[in-house]
């Protein structure tokens, strides 16, 4: 590696990682929180079977699901200024992925809700419990068990996704890699030095996944071990 190449990562490498926590990781978070609410919403719309807003859900997700989310974020940021909507990159960016992000959450809320056996909600009402405390205190915790992995797959997947507002204008990790690249004429080492940030981020993720993970694991042995001291 020339002295020339090293000095441009070693001056650009902040510039990147800046970038990174100015606008790719906000992204990130704000992104996935909307997401997942609005893909809860969608997940209990169809387990409630609410007529109208079931078959909405459905095709909502049938079409987020069923078109590129890059069509998905032109339409929004330079399709909708021709009907007189205009939004501001970042904005635009936030709202493409977080439609999009909500259809895939919806079906993984969806089928870990469904996961927990019935005769659980049943024995809830035997016992005088209503639809949204058996929801809250039986239903709800053990599908966030069985969401938690396929969720934490998706926050990975968002972050580097991210990189594609960068054709929309917004300034994040990627788009700050392509300005640096362009004025210095080396777009392999700045393209291969933002994508060892995004690793080192998503490595960082992973990591935290995986611990959180051992947190939410239900272990019968102990809950038997324990009810029997109790007993």
């Amino acid at each position: 590696m020339s002295e020339r190449l090293l000095d441009i990562l070693l001056s650009s490498f902040p510039k990147l990682l800046l970038a990174c926590l100015r606008a790719t990781i906000p992204l990130t978070v704000i992104i996935f929180a909307v997401s997942l609410v609005l893909g809860f919403l969608l997940a209990l719309v169809q387990i409630m079977d609410i007529k109208g807003l079931k078959r909405f859900a459905r095709i909502y997700i049938w079409i987020f699901r069923g078109t590129p989310l890059l069509v998905q974020l032109y339409i929004i940021f330079f399709g909708l200024p021709s009907i007189g909507i205009t939004l501001d990159a970042f904005p635009a960016a936030v709202i493409a992925f977080s439609l999009n992000n909500a259809a895939y959450n919806s079906e993984t809320i969806r089928s870990a809700i469904l996961s927990v056996p019935q005769g659980q909600t049943e024995a809830g009402y035997m016992v005088g419990l209503n639809y949204r405390q058996i929801m809250m205190r039986i239903v709800l915790p053990q599908a966030a068990r069985v969401a938690f992995p396929t969720l934490s797959n998706s926050v990975i997947s968002l972050t580097k996704d991210t990189s594609l507002v960068a054709s929309i204008t917004v300034v994040e990790l990627f788009k700050t890699a392509q300005r640096i690249a362009s004025v210095y004429f080396e777009p392999f080492a700045l393209y291969c030095e933002a994508a060892l940030i995004y690793l080192l981020l998503n490595t960082l993720l992973t990591f935290l996944q995986s611990y959180l993970e051992k947190k939410l694991v239900w272990k019968p042995v102990e809950r038997t071990k324990h009810f029997t001291k109790a007993a």
